[in-house]
């Protein structure tokens, strides 16, 4: 950072509006207007994408209730005809699958996407046109997804898909494959979110606001992030391995070849688990933004609430074998299991109870709104579903009460109503911020109980129900069972929730009028940046944060960002830009320039799902046009994406002059491709895990070391790996040096010697007569291989890239960005095709030795 003064501390606002030039406002408005007409879908601004984002995740909420009222119809008495048990199959498989895939994550992703720039003080997230691809992908994904119910293809194994149910003996038609490659699909989509999300917490939060005076909600939503880095790409193994079985006969799952259907469950409730505080952290983010708002007193415990979220995220990690009591596992492994569900209770009660202690510390209790009540009601709701959580935590208990309605009480008692009640706590909270009206709270209150008793009438009976061992998954029981009032009761409350429900929208028909520069504005008086006067370019300026609650502890805030007196008050070199600065203390470091609207995300995301959805329906001849067109679309909006227009930096108030563009590991950028590492050291991790999980379950079908492959290939395979890792180094070097041919030629070298290692060790495989068809180590082995085998050809796309941005003069010494993230990934493919090779050839030796 290059400054005209000292930069040991955060500068002073500046001090007079008058002092600014006259037209800043208008450029601002100019570079930051909204498209209008047709083009109206290429908008990439978090503000529009986040309330798309939300609207569509609602359209999924409404569709799952609406299947969800379906199935409560026809339990409502015994021995129903109405639904026959295919159909019903069909139901609540699409129902938890939307509720869990297309709404839940979606929902929360969506509310941050639309509220974070705003409550960091930042302009807009770092990479727009990112999120607006993965919205584009996720809505149409999703809409296809659910549309497949019309046409006989919906799934029907469950939301959890367990084979042999769902292998091709049981389930030979397209409806499992379909859900196999649509969720796998829509988790990538989930995934690109999170690293947008994480890179804007920590690199374009305002000047001053430290680590240490985040909002709550960013908190979470960073750990969130995290989570989702680590825990998704395990459903996307489990997803890939299945389809390869489905579609190829790799036997992962056939117990006669070696394999194991455990494998699955192990893999989908590694996902599984973290998935419901993946859910739950968020829902609890928005009730520790709320509650300070409605008490009028900043959060008690703030360190401790931020301390208690890390630990349910790092304990929820270890409880997916919760899910597993009842299929044989050794008893150690479930007492750790049901010690951990015991465990993670305790950093959950201490978020419990900072939010009761925030209400108890009031001066003078406020009237209690809409907001308010739908948190009063999350707390009954989510304390109980803790309640019978530790119920179940207990092995004995658990195993008397799997796959019964108890479950089904329990898991809706935490979902529901550690989610969904503050989900809409945030819809009445927030609806200022992004509409020139708030909503009703007369009409609040009727949808508040209407939902609130519905759900207990509706879910509360189910305890007895499965009690009473009625079986979940089943589409009717017999009338001697007794159960018919109970399930009565529970189909009488669900028509109360969607009572409920309607009203909610009837309101926000009525009274939502979206807008972005004459919102309704600060209505709670609340103290975050967030209700700060905003318009299409987010903030008039960029303040400099000094404590948790600026608009409580920084008089003249408001004025001051309004009237430009802080940083960025202009749009530089007449480009859309925010402030990044540094991860820790929020120092600045550079002006990075944003994309404006355009296409390319959108035709990014149709070829991706055409790429998915047409693999469905082994149209791969069209699914291969789907995805060229998708790389072609990503290539053109990456195309300018670090070509700054001022590289000798620009003014941004307070005699500040900064660069706007960065490389290395100040760039944004690099701390993107440092996020994508976790997610594929997550995938390589899940395919290690399968591969020693069937080794250890199946030892018959392991080849004894004679008969494993001499080292001679494979060591020429990793010869070749270091030699393409020496090339990389040299390409660097050569761009620092100004060799326009060095770097070209290393890269092109450095490809040849990727795909020669991978394709030798293919070679060895097949050779030494190893058929992926054989048995579970044969499909062990060439999953990995495959893996090593799809990264090779994600950095050759990647270099073929950076090669072509050289050869247009896009790639300097100064202008590197994209050759530093292409060399991220290719030395991070270097060490997994090393990995890899061990693996395969060194392991066994060492386990036989």
């Amino acid at each position: 950072m290059t400054t005209d003064k000292a930069t040991s501390s955060v500068p002073p606002p500046l001090p007079n509006p008058l002092e600014r030039p006259e037209g800043e406002l208008e450029q601002l408005k100019t570079v930051w207007r909204r498209p209008s007409g047709y083009r109206a879908i290429t908008v990439v601004n978090n503000t529009y994408i986040g309330l798309l984002y939300i609207a569509t995740a609602l359209l999924f909420f409404i569709l799952a209730g609406v299947l969800a009222l379906l199935m409560r119809t026809q339990l409502a008495v015994p021995e129903n005809a109405l639904i026959g048990h295919d159909l019903y199959n069909q139901l609540f498989t699409m129902h938890g699958t939307v509720m869990m895939f297309l709404f839940a994550v979606p929902a929360v992703e969506a509310v941050a996407v639309l509220l974070l720039p705003n409550m960091l003080g930042a302009r807009d997230l770092p990479f727009p046109r990112l999120s607006a691809y993965a919205y584009w992908a996720y809505a149409v994904g999703g809409v296809v997804f659910f549309c497949s119910l019309f046409f006989g293809l919906a799934p029907e194994g469950g939301w959890f898909m367990y084979p042999p149910l769902t292998s091709t003996q049981y389930s030979p038609a397209l409806n499992a494959d379909l859900w196999l490659l649509g969720i796998g699909f829509i988790e990538i989509s989930a995934i690109a979110g999170a690293i947008e999300l994480a890179v804007g917490i920590l690199r374009t939060r305002a000047p001053g606001m430290s680590l240490d005076k985040m909002p709550i909600f960013a908190w979470v939503m960073l750990v969130f992030s995290a989570m989702v880095l680590v825990a998704f790409p395990a459903v996307i193994v489990a997803t890939a391995l299945l389809e390869l079985e489905r579609a190829f006969d790799m036997p992962f799952f056939i117990a006669q070849r070696g394999g194991d259907p455990l494998l699955w469950q192990h893999l989908f409730w590694f996902f599984g688990h973290p998935e419901v505080y993946i859910i739950f952290l968020p829902a609890a983010g928005m009730v520790s933004m709320i509650i300070p708002a409605m008490t009028g007193v900043p959060l008690v415990g703030y360190r401790w609430v931020v301390m208690a979220v890390i630990g349910v995220a790092f304990l929820s990690f270890g409880l997916w074998v919760h899910h597993m009591y009842a299929t044989g596992i050794p008893p150690m492994s479930l007492s750790f299991a049901s010690a951990a569900s015991m465990a993670v209770t305790i950093p959950t009660a201490i978020q419990v109870f900072a939010w009761i202690a925030t209400i108890a510390a009031a001066v003078r209790l406020r009237p209690v709104k809409t907001p308010m009540l739908f948190i009063l009601g999350f707390f009954f709701i989510f304390v109980l579903g803790g309640l019978t959580g530790v119920m179940v935590a207990a092995i004995p208990f658990d195993l008397q009460t799997h796959d019964t309605y108890f479950i089904v009480a329990h898991l809706h008692y935490v979902l529901f109503g550690g989610m969904v009640f503050p989900l809409f706590a945030a819809f009445y909270y927030w609806m200022p911020f992004v509409s020139t009206r708030a909503l009703s709270e007369r009409s609040g209150r009727w949808a508040f109980w209407l939902m609130f008793s519905g759900f207990n009438l509706a879910f509360f009976p189910m305890h007895f129900t499965g009690l009473a061992g009625m079986p979940r998954r089943v589409y009717t029981y017999a009338e001697s069972q007794g159960l018919g009032t109970l399930n009565m009761m529970s189909t009488v409350g669900a028509y109360l929730i969607a009572a409920g429900v309607l009203i909610f929208l009837w309101d926000l028909a009525r009274n939502f009028r979206p807008s972005s520069e004459k919102n309704a504005g600060n209505i709670w008086q609340a103290g975050t940046l967030e209700w700060l006067p905003t318009g299409n370019y987010g903030l008039r300026s960029i303040p400099i944060v000094t404590a948790r609650e600026p608009l409580w502890d920084q008089p003249g805030i408001v004025d001051d960002v309004d009237a430009g007196r802080y940083f960025l008050p202009n749009a530089p070199a007449g480009v859309r830009s925010t402030l990044v600065t540094s991860a820790l203390d929020a120092r600045p470091e550079y002006v990075l320039p944003l994309p404006g609207p355009g296409w390319s995300p959108f035709v990014a995301a149709l070829g991706t799902a055409g790429f998915f959805l047409l693999l469905t329906f082994k149209l791969v001849g069209l699914a291969a046009i789907c995805g060229v067109v998708a790389v072609a679309a990503i290539w053109r909006w990456l195309w300018d994406a670090d070509t700054g227009p001022d590289p000798s930096g620009v003014d941004i108030g307070a005699g500040i002059r900064l660069p706007m563009r960065a490389s290395g590991s100040t760039s944004h950028a690099w701390w993107a491709m440092m996020l994508l590492l976790i997610v594929c050291v997550s995938i390589f991790g899940a395919v290690v895990f399968a591969y020693l999980f069937l080794w250890l379950t199946s030892p018959e079908t392991w080849p004894a070391t004679t008969a494993i492959a001499a080292p001679t290939l494979p060591s020429l395979s990793a010869g070749l790996l270091v030699g393409a890792s020496i090339l990389g180094v040299c390409a660097v070097r050569g761009l620092k040096h100004g060799k326009k041919m060095a770097v070209n030629g290393c890269l092109l070298s450095g490809i040849v010697l990727m795909i020669a290692a991978s394709g030798l060790d293919l070679y060895t495989h097949w050779q030494h007569g190893l058929r992926p068809q054989a048995s579970a180590y044969s499909a062990a082995v060439f999953a990995l291989s495959g893996l090593q085998t799809v990264f090779v050809i994600l950095t050759v796309v990647m270099s073929l890239f950076t090669i072509a941005r050289h050869l247009a003069g896009r790639l300097s010494a100064r202008q590197r960005a994209c050759l530093d993230t292409t060399m991220v990934m290719w030395q991070y493919t270097v060490v997994q095709g090393l990995l890899t090779l061990g693996v395969i050839h060194v392991f066994p030796r060492l386990a036989a030795g």
